[in-house]
């Protein structure tokens, strides 16, 4: 007669899935975003941020990319419910660097400004490619540009008028207006934007 051996059932219980959405708003409201701004940023519709950020929708890991990418964190930040301990300095690793590519334009332009400060004091890197151009609407009343150049050749235009910049001069105009910053050189131009919202 085969001899049974009771096993005591294991008390442990699977650990619970961690509260993205608490730890989402947490860190969308440290940095002073709407759920408008993040869904801007993050390419993520409002609605399913809002979703999500009250436990009834779970990311896919392509979303909680992209909201890791935009709140400039890991994805493991995003996934814990820990509260980090807070880095006094904090490193941004250049791949994870926010960058708006308008390559049929001919420019990259590479956000090193903090998301919280979005829509109040932001700053650019603007690589242009030989010929290539950022073409702007008005941006609120009392907005302004400050632009540096670094490298290359560009010209900027304000309502028809023009400006050759030298390299190391800065060019500081309102940006409530149509604008534009062109290459005219035959070599990549590279400027550092700032825009300040007022």
């Amino acid at each position: 007669m085969k001899k049974v051996i009771a096993t005591k059932a294991s008390s442990a219980t699977p650990a619970a899935p961690p509260e993205v959405g608490a730890t989402l708003q947490r860190l969308r409201l440290e940095r002073g975003l709407t759920l408008e701004d993040l869904s801007r940023t993050a390419g993520v519709s409002k609605s399913m941020l809002s979703q999500i950020e009250r436990e009834k929708a779970n990311p896919t890991i392509a979303v909680a990319w992209r909201l890791a990418n935009a709140l400039g964190i890991g994805m493991a930040e995003l996934l814990t419910a820990e509260v980090p301990k807070v880095d006094p300095i904090r490193m941004l690793e250049p791949h994870e660097t926010p960058t708006l590519p308008g390559e049929h334009s001919g420019y990259v332009l590479k956000i090193l400004g903090p998301m919280e400060l979005a829509g109040r004091f932001e700053w650019y890197e603007l690589l242009l490619a030989p010929g290539g151009a950022l073409v702007s609407n008005a941006h609120d009343p009392g907005t302004s540009e400050h632009l540096t150049l670094l490298g290359g050749s560009v010209e900027v235009e304000i309502e028809g008028s023009k400006k050759k910049l030298k390299v190391g001069g800065t060019a500081r105009y309102e940006a409530d207006c149509a604008h534009a910053i062109r290459n005219i050189g035959k070599t990549e131009a590279k400027a550092l934007m700032v825009v300040i919202h007022r």
